[in-house]
């Protein structure tokens, strides 16, 4: 039976497979610790108190791609070139979503707009991130090679989300409102076809590695683009919606380390 738990596990046993796995992952954290860290630098200085939590964040997923990598060298394999058509943090990027490196890389302090443009972001991102983990944590919490990394990595998503929400929540009440709905609307109708067109790109190269036969592979895209109606009619809703988090201040305090996983 195809379920996602199976469709990870074979992914999981097969060295090849799972080294596009890790290094597909690895990139698209390290680049996302890449742009935090910047944003981090040129927060307004309106803003600077956010600064610790944007500098928190980027170091969470600067972990999270040491942890794919250290993955990899558990099993004595290194990573391969990311595939451009799978590279999702990129392919936000080039499609307008978040801010543009070329404004990242400059020294000029960005704005309000920009700082809630990247909240918006995250918003976005971390809820399809937290999601995916929160699966993984299902089937995989006790696995024995990969288990302390999901769980981790997991709680971690969980607490970016929190703190996009948070932040949001107090721009909001500043008056910004508006704009943040905007904002939200339009990253996350965009992120949702880009989604689609990464699991379709990766589901893809998965075949070929693995060697599925047509109808499995054809399957598994027909799935992807059911979820994919699926968010479009409506599902993309849930990542627009702002609540006050349970978790609160999730940023607040240093970063945990990867030592009991690397």
């Amino acid at each position: 039976m195809l379920s996602a738990k199976s469709l990870f596990q074979e992914i999981l046993d097969d060295d090849d497979s799972f080294r596009l796995f890790c290094s597909i992952a690895a990139s698209g954290e390290s680049q996302g610790g890449w742009e935090n860290g910047r944003i981090a630098a040129l927060v307004p200085e309106s803003e600077r108190a956010l600064a610790p939590r944007i500098s928190r964040h980027g170091a969470d997923e600067d972990k999270h791609g040491r942890i794919f990598n250290a993955l990899l060298k558990k099993r004595g394999l290194e990573p391969v070139e990311v595939p451009p058509e799978t590279d999702y943090t990129m392919l936000l990027e080039r499609h307008g979503i978040g801010l543009a490196h070329e404004k990242l890389k400059a020294d000029q302090r960005l704005t309000v707009h920009d700082i809630i443009t990247y909240l918006a972001h995250s918003r976005v991102t971390e809820q399809r991130a937290a999601e995916q983990m929160r699966m993984l944590r299902k089937h995989f919490a006790d696995h024995p090679d990969i288990g302390k990394a999901v769980r981790m990595i997991s709680d971690d998503e969980d607490n970016h989300l929190a703190y996009a929400h948070e932040e949001l929540l107090r721009f909001a009440a500043a008056g910004h409102g508006r704009l943040i709905q905007r904002i939200l609307r339009a990253c996350a109708l965009a992120e949702i076809r880009i989604h689609r067109d990464v699991s379709l790109a990766v589901m893809a190269h998965m075949g070929r590695v693995l060697g599925w036969p047509k109808a499995r592979s054809a399957a598994l895209a027909a799935g992807i683009h059911a979820v994919y109606l699926y968010e479009r009619l409506g599902g993309w809703r849930r990542m627009v919606t702002l609540r006050m988090p349970e978790r609160r201040d999730a940023l607040g305090g240093p970063a945990t380390t990867a030592a009991e996983v690397a």
